[in-house]
């Protein structure tokens, strides 16, 4: 009986299926499926639905400059509320970088001596110079007077001390419970810098395969190199950066040499660099070099300075740093 019942059921529901389906176009798609005989399924459609339209040329760049607008004025919503202010430059334009700020901005100081030396008299100083005198024999070798990547490749090796030296007096300084006579900001002033001489330079020179691999290997033994010298002896390692600073003198100028014999063009400074230095709008490859150079100048005077403290028996921390001394 119960089976009898079942069956009526099931054969209702089908013969309601089939009747609800009468005079209604329909879409059919079979899909073969399982391994022991295999059966089929059928999925109905009420209504065959008509396909998108193409978009014309002109919708596509209507909607891609849409997109592109949308992408750019958003701000994506916060639960914690913080958000970057916005910023405007004196001019009224928007600023438009985020890697720093206006304030961070400022003019090279063109004056400073660059002809200044640490003649190399104790031990410590004559291994520091002559370890400077070793490291620049393969650099000149690879890059010859290509200084274009010559500078890419001193910025990334000259961006490290700052930061090693920066990260051992913070590390120090919560140990002891001390301050750090304004040392740790000058460093990291320092490091950051640096870092933004190379991220000028990247705008100028595109580096190649080989070179960024070359980055990578010179940053990592490099890092720990120095990491190791400043634990071992500070006085040591800021004399290594002081003489490495007058070598970045020297390439510097003779990269100045290039481009006002016309070897190398004199090309239109990035925008990055004008922001930055407040350089003027018609700036051009030269002045950027100038500047940077001079930048080079004041870390050579920062460094032998540090290291001369130390050579006096001091900590840094006893005669006030020279922060924001670019």
């Amino acid at each position: 009986m119960n089976r009898f019942v079942a069956r009526s059921l099931m054969r209702g529901l089908i013969d309601g299926c089939e009747h609800s389906r009468r005079g209604i176009s329909t879409v059919r798609e079979h899909q073969s499926v399982g391994a022991l005989g295999g059966f089929y399924w059928t999925r109905a459609m009420s209504s065959v639905v008509p396909g998108p339209t193409t978009p014309t040329v002109s919708e596509k760049k209507e909607k891609g400059a849409e997109a592109k607008k949308s992408d750019e004025t958003a701000v994506v919503s916060s639960y914690w509320g913080v958000s970057r202010p916005r910023i405007k430059r004196e001019d009224g334009t928007e600023w438009p970088w985020n890697c720093f700020m206006p304030w961070e901005s400022y003019k090279a100081d063109l004056s400073i001596d660059l002809q200044k030396h640490h003649v190399p008299k104790v031990f410590l100083d004559k291994v520091a110079y002559r370890t400077v005198k070793l490291l620049r024999i393969p650099t000149d070798i690879f890059f010859k007077r290509r200084y274009g990547c010559r500078a890419m490749m001193l910025e990334t090796v000259a961006a490290v001390p700052g930061m090693v030296g920066g990260m051992l007096l913070h590390l120090r300084s919560l140990r002891k419970f001390e301050h750090s006579g304004g040392w740790i900001k000058a460093l990291l002033e320092e490091a950051e810098n640096e870092r933004m001489h190379l991220m000028t330079m990247v705008e100028l020179v595109k580096p190649k395969w080989y070179e960024r691999l070359l980055v990578l290997t010179v940053q990592g033994v490099f890092f720990n190199a120095y990491f190791i010298a400043y634990l071992l002896s500070p006085k040591l390692a800021h004399r290594i950066v002081g003489y490495l600073e007058e070598e970045a003198i020297h390439s510097y100028t003779e990269y100045l040499k290039d481009i006002t014999s016309g070897a190398i063009e004199n090309v239109q400074a990035p925008a990055i660099a004008i922001d930055y230095w407040k350089l003027p709008k018609d700036a051009t490859l030269e002045d950027v070099v100038t500047v940077i150079r001079a930048d080079e100048a004041h870390h050579r005077d920062v460094n032998h300075f540090a290291a001369d403290i130390h050579f006096q028996g001091k900590d840094l921390r006893d005669s006030p740093a020279p922060v924001g001394y670019h």
